[in-house]
């Protein structure tokens, strides 16, 4: 991933929109997956095209109109929507918009909790528990998996290292990130990015929810 690992960003704020401009940043390009981070300055668009991959998109900051040919879905910061593959998509935004997009092979498995289409937020998926790491597979193939954790105040995961690289959504809360021997605060909207190998641990001292894209290469 084109990510510096072992810090806390926010995607829209090292990516803004140049002013009448459509811009977009590759972050990832691998086995089932790719990422790309888009930046559309307000009153852009990006013309309808079809794909062979399913597009999930994860608005970071601002709106975006998102039309695969049944009529627009208004997508705000904090939401979501798939469009599946051989769907022709396009995205329009008035006030400005930054997401991620992350294009997977057609043989991804989704979770059923998620409709192509429909708008919705990530965070609303997993529930807090009192006591308890909620999980969820949002989707996955042989090169990539996205999950969902909700973590109840004083939970956290022992410190581990994944086969992969991986990025941190953080989508509500606050949560402390151990990385490499440094801890890093971490509130909802920002990202975090792990080396694979690299050693990390996630504590939740309050209510903490994170999707975490991992690559499996």
């Amino acid at each position: 991933m084109r990510e510096k690992a072992g810090r806390t960003f926010a995607i829209a704020e090292e990516h803004p929109a140049t002013p009448g401009c459509t811009t977009s940043f590759a972050v990832h390009e691998g086995r089932g997956l790719a990422v790309s981070y888009f930046s559309l300055a307000a009153g852009t668009d990006i013309s309808a095209e079809t794909h062979p991959q399913h597009k999930l998109l994860l608005v970071t900051d601002g709106s975006v109109d998102v039309d695969a040919g049944d009529g627009a879905r208004h997508v705000a910061a904090g939401e979501s929507i798939l469009v599946p593959a051989d769907a022709t998509v396009g995205m329009s935004t008035r006030e400005g918009c930054t997401y991620a997009e992350l294009n997977m092979e057609r043989k991804t498995i989704m979770n059923q909790a998620v409709k192509a289409g429909d708008v919705f937020a990530l965070a609303d998926l997993v529930p807090y528990q009192d006591g308890t790491i909620v999980n969820m597979d949002v989707d996955h193939n042989d090169g990539m998996k996205l999950a969902l954790m909700s973590f109840d105040a004083g939970c956290g995961l022992s410190e581990h290292s994944a086969p992969g690289e991986a990025l941190v959504f953080a989508l509500d809360g606050e949560g402390v990130i151990g990385y490499e021997g440094q801890e890093h605060t971490i509130h909802a909207g920002q990202n975090f990015k792990f080396d694979k190998g690299g050693r990390h641990y996630v504590r939740a001292d309050r209510r903490f929810k994170m999707a975490l894209l991992l690559t499996l290469e």
